[in-house]
């Protein structure tokens, strides 16, 4: 078959709370085997919460991997079986208080295809009213406002390195004609 990978093995390497890991055999189209190394993810959602003002409701917090703290949309991870609008309703309240009278799917972010599995589903939410937010125990976040057209300039300028934000935003900046 053309352009398909037949999985041979899959060895679980490890299995943690957030990720798993597998190495797997696979077998190209033209009978080759190769290692192929996943990181398997249940899933993400992402929110530009966007105000009254033409304001993108941002949240900045810290990030591990990268040892500094990055400016973002709302997002978090999806349990396994999740409802993903569900769950986008859920972040953006969580992370900002808010909660929307219009909540419209952008699509699907595969942000990166070559070893990871987890697809992170876009929203734009509209009609905001603000409730308390509802953090984790862990979480530690400040909410920012930027507006939209200074967000895009900021994706293009690689101010927001982060991929689920800058496709998201970019994506409701055409919506929106910004």
């Amino acid at each position: 078959m053309h352009l398909f990978e037949k999985t041979v093995t899959s060895e679980l390497i490890f299995d943690g709370k957030i990720i798993t890991v597998k190495k797997d055999t696979a077998e190209l189209e033209n009978g080759e085997i190769v290692n192929r190394e996943l990181v398997v993810h249940p899933g993400g959602v992402c929110v530009v919460p966007i105000n009254e003002n033409g304001e993108v409701l941002m949240v900045k917090q810290f990030r591990y991997p990268f040892k500094e703290a990055l400016t973002e949309i709302p997002a978090g991870k999806l349990e396994i079986g999740e409802d993903h609008r569900e769950a986008g309703l859920r972040e953006l309240r969580e992370e900002t208080g808010a909660v929307c009278e219009k909540f419209e799917y952008l699509g699907v972010c595969y942000p990166s295809v070559a070893y990871l599995t987890e697809k992170i589903h876009m929203y734009l939410a509209t009609g905001l009213t603000f409730e308390n937010q509802d953090l984790d125990d862990d979480e530690f976040l400040d909410v920012i406002k930027i507006k939209l057209e200074d967000a895009v300039e900021m994706v293009m300028n690689n101010e927001l390195p982060d991929a689920k934000t800058q496709c998201a935003i970019l994506k409701a900046a055409r919506i929106l004609g910004k």
